[in-house]
């Protein structure tokens, strides 16, 4: 199966979230949630690949600050995967990733020179210069 990285680019926001001492204990977090954008442009990449089940998201070292996204179609489920269904679109997360991506929000964007799938990851600590990589 081909990665969806040969056909789009993936990039990190930071987003941090402040919680005082007296604040109740938020409710369990989801592992990953798309945006409407981020579902439908998944839809549309799924369709050009019959044989997909989904799109598997992972992480790899790389980068200046370590770790980069990965994202590639896939035809099954691997025994630790978490799986996420939202509005008809299945996400498979990578074992080794699920710390890591808890919470994140996915979004698919679009601009006059580029269109990626962005990542809002509350546990980012850092980004590199470009965007590319992050720290948790």
């Amino acid at each position: 199966m081909p990665r969806l990285s040969a056909l789009l680019r993936a990039s990190v926001k930071i987003t941090t979230s402040v919680r005082s001492s007296s604040t109740p204990p938020r409710p369990t977090r989801a592992a990953l949630t798309l945006t409407p954008a981020a579902v439908n442009r998944i839809k549309e990449l799924l369709t050009k690949q019959p044989d997909a089940i989904g799109v598997k998201v992972g992480l790899k070292q790389r980068g200046c600050s370590g770790m980069s996204y990965v994202l590639e179609f896939t035809k099954q489920k691997a025994k630790f995967d978490e799986e996420v269904v939202q509005d008809g679109v299945r996400i498979l997360i990578d074992a080794r990733a699920q710390l890591s991506l808890l919470g994140t929000e996915m979004d698919y964007v679009e601009t006059k020179l580029a269109s990626e799938f962005v990542f809002h990851n509350p546990n980012a600590k850092g980004t590199c210069g470009c965007g590319e990589s992050f720290t948790v």
